[in-house]
Order: C-alpha cells, then structure tokens, then sequence
C-alpha cells in the first residue's frame, strides 16, 4: 500500500518537482520514498527531467529495501510504480518462473512486472485479482499503461495537457505539475460536490486533472502524447461456490508481514468476517470498534459482545466530542471537498488503529452486493415511474424537506431520481446557493458501466452504484481516511472473484427482507446472535452538537470566503441565509457541513495553487 505520483513530457520539469509532488504522498507511504527521473533520451537523469515515477512505500508484504519502488526489470526497459495488494498470485508466478522469469522479491509488485512482460496489459489485468492503481511504462514500446481497479478501492487521477500526463495517488500529488495558468477550480466539480458530497470520476475540484473510474485503463504515448482511456471489465456471473469463495477471499486477504487486525461494528458485514476469520486459530485478529459515547447510534457495546462471543480480542475508540483542533487536518487528508460526516469517526478509528496494526480489514461493500440500504428498498417501489417525469420548476429554497423532495424526484426519471436518494444539496439548495450558475445539470453520477446481466429494477440500481457510490465514496473514505495514517485498509467483500459467483444466485435467495440472510448459511454465528433482527444503525457522528460547539466560530464569515474561493459562484448571502435557517431549526445540517468543509478545502487548494513547484 503506497502512494504513486510521476509525469511524461516534453517539457523539462524544474528539478525541484519530483520532491514537492512525492510530499504530498508521504503520509500514504512513511517507510520509503523513490523516484526515477529520465531525461529527452529516456536515460536515467538527475535534471533537465522529462519524465518521472514517484513512489512512497507503505511496506506489507516483503518490507525490505529490494522491494521497494518504482521497479524495473532486469533489462531496466519496464518500469512500475504500483499502489495497492494482489492477491493469490502464487500460481501464476510459478508459471512465470516456469517462463524463466527470475524473482528477487516476495512483492507482488514483481509479480505484476513479470506479468506485464508475459502477458501483456489485458492479460495481466485479467489475472490481478484484488485492488490496485499502478503505472508502467514501457521504454521498449515508448508507452505508459496506467490502470485502477475494478472495484475502485485504490485512487488514481490524471492530468492530460498539450501532450503531457502526470498522475498521482492524491489531486493535491498531481497539482505541483500543474501550470499556474492550469490550476483553475472546475465550476462543475463544485456543483458536483455540493450535489453528491463528493465529486464523482471523472471530474475533481480543478478543471484540468481527472479521476480515472474504477475498472479503466489509460495508454499513453512516450512518442506522440496521445492518451486513451478505456473500461477493462464487465462484471459476468462465474460459476463456483459462493461459500468457498468468500472463505478464500478474508483469507488471501489476511496474508502480510505486518501486524493485521479487524475494524467490527455489530452490522452484520464485519461480523461476517469475524466469525469467518474466528473459525481459523491462525486469524484471531485484534477487533477495533469506533464508539460514540452517549449517543443512541453508539455501537459499540454490541460490538464488544459479538467480539467476546467470537473470543476475539476488542478495543474500542471512542470518537471525541470536540473536532476543532483536527477539522482542518482531516479536511487535508480527504485531499479535496469530501462530506461524508462518517469520515470524520472513519478518520479517528484509524488514527489509532494504526498504533496497534498495519492492515484492517473492514465490512465495506455488503450492502452493495445484498441490496442492503432502505434507500433502494424506497426507490424500488417507484420503479414503475420508468422514464416518466414531469416539466416542474426548480424552487430555489434554503429548506430541503417537505414538498419540494417529491417535486426534485418527479422532475426526473426513475434511474436518474435515484441519484437524490443519497445526495448533498438538494436541485432548490442548489439552485438558492448558486443563483448564476444556471448549468442546469441534475446530477453528476455516470450511468451504470457495468450492464445489468438481469433487466431488472434491483440490478439496475445496484449497476449505478457499483459505478458511483462504492468507489467514488465508501471505498473513496475507506482509502482516504486509512491512508492518512498508513495504515492498509482491505475490503474482502468487495473481491471481484466472489462477487461475480453471487451474481450467479438466485435473486430470491440473494435479495431478501431482511437483508443477507443467504449469508446465515454459510455463517450460523449470524443468526444466533439475532443481527438480522437488529436495526442497521448508520456510522454517525454527533453532527448537531459538532455544528453548535466545535465549528460555530467556523460559521462566521462563510459565505463571504464561499463566494471568494469560487470567483462568486456561491452567493454570500445566499449561503449566510442558509446557515440562519439552519440556527432557526435545526434543518440542513449536513448542509451546512458540506459548506464548511468546502471552505477549509478550498482555502487549503488555493494556497496550494499558488505555490511553486
């Protein structure tokens, strides 16, 4: 798990540049940082750079100095920078060593360098199983692959001007490569953001650097500066056992040279793991549970007794009451405007987390494969809407309840409709806040990528989400917040190998009421301790009382530094209005939150912009 960064050019880059983008990437990877630099000729250079791998090394698997990055071949003609952990990759690389393929390492970075020179781009990607962003570049073939994978776990964004890339684990990685012209903010990210509390691939918070989506692959060209981007996968049912395929996905991902451990909530996805992982001596992990103290949504009681039950060990973290001195720092390590309130908790569990361990597992990704969120249980009831929708007004309002919900949802269509189920700024706050921005745009997710192997209205709603809200959001949080502190997060139910076996199983095995009960076949554990009967409770943080106390004296001001940051898209006193109607009652909360996270980051981006490299 890593940090990646580099550029392609014709331009020489100041000799200053591979130092100030690989600071950016140093939380992601403190135990070593690298960087190869090639001259016009591509011969290895110290100025006069053209090129450039960038690389900070979070040290897993093999943490000793031949395994770290960037990595070349023998031949020194194939190069990689990879961030991320493949797994069960030990068959293949006996066939490559069967090839006459010489390993120095145990890294499965080797592995995919040798893969790469067997089989090609397409074959290795249909080989990697796990979660990855890398890039190679290939001098033999003057070309740079650059992929992400098919999940989304991993980051990578990208920048493409008058024939040059660079690319970066983190916008703020890429940023110092920027032109000063280049490094505007994007009108549409910002309305994207506001609209989804996050910006989805491909757009970010600056016009000119993009976020690959998950399951894409980028070819540029050393010769001629071209880029392509295309999708390398489609999901497709797989025969196989479901059970023997989550039980070999938790395991291959228990495999480290570092300390591992658990983050165990009492849902029933992380405790899936845990009664898998307890049924192994070898895997009796340390559990980490996030607690709030005093709060209704705490759950971490429960936690401590599915953890005792399964005779695993259980810390809990209580989460502070009190965030002013870290706001600004845990708005710097979500690298752009990101307002998911579960960051913050996220952010706090791995902080300490990490003192213990150097990997987590984690549950992310059940309720994408389950149906597992009311919100899709809500909206499928609409599904009969289909394409239907009526001509209504947008009503540019403070208030985001009532009337005006149903009125934002029937002046869509039914799929497009279900981008308002989890969002930020409804249309009308949208529109109160931005009353000159008229883009008109409803929402920023892409279509569903992957097709529906089954025309039906759960998968279609599943198919968006798979292309939105688990990477560009849990997953987005999930690397982010773990990153921040080095510390590798791993999500077994998101391996694509087990996912492409359910797709196999019955709808009315796999979608029920409640949710994952095909999962008490393989986990009885589940059922006995009554977790399909209990409530799902959300990861919530005390927001109310965050926006009274800790963050009041951020409120000051905010829509005067708002309508500045984005060159008067945002109106002053449009978004002062909003937070008073906020004060009067209590409404619009994550709002408000969006609001003040947008201010501090973009605060920080400015100054950022404005720096040399």
């Amino acid at each position: 798990m890593c940090g990646i960064a580099g550029f392609f050019g014709s331009r020489s880059q100041p000799d200053t540049l591979p130092a100030a983008m690989l600071a950016a990437l140093t939380k992601r990877g403190p135990d070593a940082q690298h960087a190869m630099c090639w001259d016009a000729a591509l011969q290895p250079a110290a100025s006069a750079i053209r090129h450039a791998l960038l690389h900070a090394r979070l040290a897993i698997i093999d943490p000793r100095p031949a395994a770290d990055q960037p990595m070349s071949n023998a031949a020194g003609d194939i190069w990689i920078c990879y961030n991320g952990e493949v797994y069960d990759w030990q068959a293949d690389a006996a066939e490559l060593q069967a090839r006459g393929a010489v390993f120095r390492t145990r890294a499965d970075t080797e592995f995919i360098l040798h893969g790469y020179q067997a089989w090609g781009i397409d074959g290795l990607l249909a080989r990697l199983r796990g979660m990855f962003a890398f890039a190679i570049v290939d001098l033999r073939q003057h070309k740079v692959w650059l992929a992400r994978d098919r999940m989304g776990e991993k980051p990578l964004l990208y920048a493409h001007l008058d024939g040059e890339l660079a690319f970066g684990s983190l916008v703020r990685a890429v940023l110092p490569w920027l032109p000063r012209e280049a490094r505007q903010f994007d009108p549409q990210g910002i309305d994207a953001y506001l609209t989804h509390r996050t910006i989805p691939a491909p757009r970010t918070v600056f016009q000119h650097i993009r976020r690959l989506a998950n399951g894409e692959l980028l070819e540029y060209s050393l010769a001629d500066g071209s880029l392509r981007r295309r999708s390398y996968w489609q999901p497709q049912a797989q025969p196989g056992d479901w059970r023997d395929s989550l039980d070999a996905a938790i395991a291959m991902r228990t495999v480290a040279d570092r300390p591992l451990g658990l983050f165990l909530s009492s849902g029933i996805d992380s405790s899936l793991i845990a009664c898998r992982l307890a049924a192994n001596p070898q895997t009796r992990l340390q559990t980490f549970t996030a607690a709030f103290p005093g709060s209704p949504m705490d759950e971490s009681d429960d936690a401590a007794q599915i953890a005792q039950r399964l005779d695993l060990p259980n810390l809990k973290i209580a989460v502070p009451t009190a965030i002013a001195d870290d706001f600004a720092g845990i708005v710097a390590d979500l690298d752009e405007p990101f307002a998911d309130p579960s960051s913050f908790p996220s952010w706090y569990l791995a902080r300490t987390t990490t003192e213990h361990v150097k990997v987590a597992l984690g549950g992310d990704g059940g309720d994408e494969l389950f149906a597992g969120y009311k919100r899709i249980a809500k909206h499928l009831r609409n599904h009969w809407r289909g394409a239907c929708r009526l001509p209504l007004p947008i009503f540019a309002t403070p208030a985001g309840k009532g009337w005006r919900k149903l009125a934002d949802e029937l002046r869509l269509d039914w799929q497009a409709a279900y981008s308002l189920r989890f969002s930020g700024c409804t249309p009308g706050q949208r529109a109160f806040l931005q009353p000159d921005f008229g883009d008109g745009q409803t929402h920023y997710w892409r279509a569903a990528t992957a097709t529906p192997l089954k025309k039906s209205p759960v998968h279609t709603l599943l198919a968006i989400d798979l292309a939105n809200y688990l990477p560009e959001y849990i997953l987005r949080k999930t690397d982010l917040c773990t990153m921040a502190h080095g510390l590798e997060g791993r999500a077994p139910l998101v391996d694509h190998v087990w996912y492409q076996q359910l797709l196999g199983v019955d709808d009315a095995q796999r979608f029920t009421r409640p949710a994952k009960l095909l999962l008490a076949e393989r986990m009885p554990q589940l059922a006995e301790m009554r977790l399909f009967a209990r409530k799902k409770k959300g990861f919530n943080p005390p927001l109310a009382h965050w926006l009274r106390v800790d963050l009041a004296a951020r409120q000051d001001g905010l829509g005067e530094r708002l309508q500045r940051h984005t060159g008067g898209q945002i109106n002053a006193a449009r978004c002062d209005a909003l937070l008073a109607h906020f004060a009067h009652d209590g409404s619009s909360a994550e709002q408000v939150l969006q609001l003040l996270i947008l201010d501090e980051s973009l605060g920080q981006l400015a100054a950022l912009a404005a720096q040399e490299a």
